[in-house]
C-alpha cells in the first residue's frame, strides 16, 4: 500500500443554482481554488489540459466538470497565462472514479461526503480502510442485486418457454379459458409472470 496517497483538499461546497451534470453550458463567476497557481518556471504546461479537452477526453460536459469543482471533488492544478484552468493527468482518473461511483448508485452529494470523511482521517492507511469498508458494503449490495436479476432472468426464460405452447392454441379460444388450459400438463409449473396475468 502506498502511504503517500493523498486526496485533494476538500473546499467548502458552493451552490450553483440549477446546476446539473447534464447541462452543457459553462459556469461563469466560479472562483478558482486558492491553491491554484499560474504556470511558473519548471512547470510542464504541455502535460496539462484545459477544461474543454478534459471534457472531451472524459466524455463529460464542461458544466459537469465545473460542478465537480464546486463540490470539491476536482481541482485544477494551475492556470495558464491567459487565466484558463489547467488540469493534470490525474484529473481524468478522478472523473472516471466519480463516474464509477455514480454507476454504483452514489449521488454526487454521497461522493462529496465520502471524500470529506476520508480527508478528515488524514492517515492514508485509515483512509484506505474506510474505502475498503465502503466498497465491501457496495459489493454486498451489488451481489444481492445480481442475484435478484438472475432470478428475474430465470422467471422470464421459464415464461417464454411456457408461452411457446400458446402459439398452437386455437385462435378462437376465449381468454377466460386460459385459466384451465388443456395444452399444458396438470403438473407443469406455471411461472408467476404467467399466473399473475391469469389471475383476476
Amino acid at each position: 500500500m502506498n502511504n503517500n496517497v493523498r486526496l485533494p483538499v476538500l473546499h467548502p461546497p458552493k451552490t450553483v443554482p440549477g446546476a446539473s451534470v447534464s447541462d452543457v453550458s459553462d459556469v461563469s463567476g466560479i472562483e478558482l481554488p486558492s491553491s491554484e497557481e499560474p504556470i511558473g518556471a519548471g512547470t510542464d504546461e504541455a502535460n496539462l489540459v484545459q477544461v474543454g479537452d478534459l471534457a472531451r477526453d472524459s466524455g463529460k460536459t464542461v458544466r459537469a466538470i465545473h460542478l465537480y469543482e464546486e463540490l470539491g471533488l476536482l481541482h485544477p492544478v494551475a492556470r495558464s497565462k491567459g487565466r484558463y484552468r489547467l488540469y493534470g493527468a490525474d484529473a481524468i482518473v478522478r472523473i472516471r472514479w466519480i463516474g464509477r461511483l455514480q454507476e454504483m448508485g452514489f449521488s454526487l452529494t454521497d461522493i462529496q461526503t465520502i471524500v470529506r470523511e476520508w480527508e478528515e482521517l488524514h492517515s492514508a492507511p485509515r483512509a484506505m480502510i474506510r474505502m475498503k469498508e465502503t466498497y465491501k458494503r457496495k459489493l454486498a449490495e451489488t451481489r444481492g442485486h445480481i442475484a435478484r436479476l438472475r432470478a428475474l432472468e430465470h422467471e422470464l426464460e421459464s415464461s417464454l418457454v411456457y408461452l411457446d405452447t400458446c402459439e398452437v392454441c386455437d385462435p378462437d379460444r376465449m381468454l377466460s379459458a386460459c385459466k384451465a388450459c388443456d395444452l399444458h400438463t396438470c403438473g407443469e409449473h406455471v411461472p408467476e409472470l404467467i399466473a399473475g396475468f391469469r389471475a383476476s
